[in-house]
């Protein structure tokens, strides 16, 4: 498997947090958090790959372009960034050897931090 950096999912992630576009969840929260597979078609259905792939740091180059199988490591509900998305991208990446994503992820994680000890004062 050939995954790498979508760098535009990150440059459009990095985007929302600085907006503020975001959750901050709890890590454990993904699990309840994370679009289901019926969310990710109604998804697909009404805004085209284009706009689905920007939900996902890793790109599998092995599988098709319009290939829900080729986008990995998602970090939002397709509206806004979840803390807990990025935390487990993080993880994911990191067990994987997926360097540049767990290096993106981990910016995120950053970021979200930063946001979260401002909204705590």
């Amino acid at each position: 498997m050939a995954v790498r950096l979508n760098n535009k999912a990150f440059a459009h992630a990095k985007r929302l947090v600085a907006e503020q576009t975001v959750v901050l969840d709890e890590r454990d929260d993904w699990s309840e958090h994370r679009p289901s597979s019926k969310a990710e078609n109604a998804y697909l259905e009404e805004h085209g790959f284009i706009e689905y792939r920007s939900w996902y740091l890793g790109i599998d180059d092995e599988q098709a372009e319009e290939n829900k199988g080729r986008y990995k490591f998602p970090y939002g509900d397709f509206e806004k960034v979840h803390r807990c998305g990025v935390l487990a991208a993080e993880s994911r990446a990191g067990q994987n050897d997926y360097t540049d994503i767990e290096l993106a992820a981990a910016h995120l994680h950053g970021m979200l931090e930063e946001l979260r000890q401002r909204v705590q004062r």
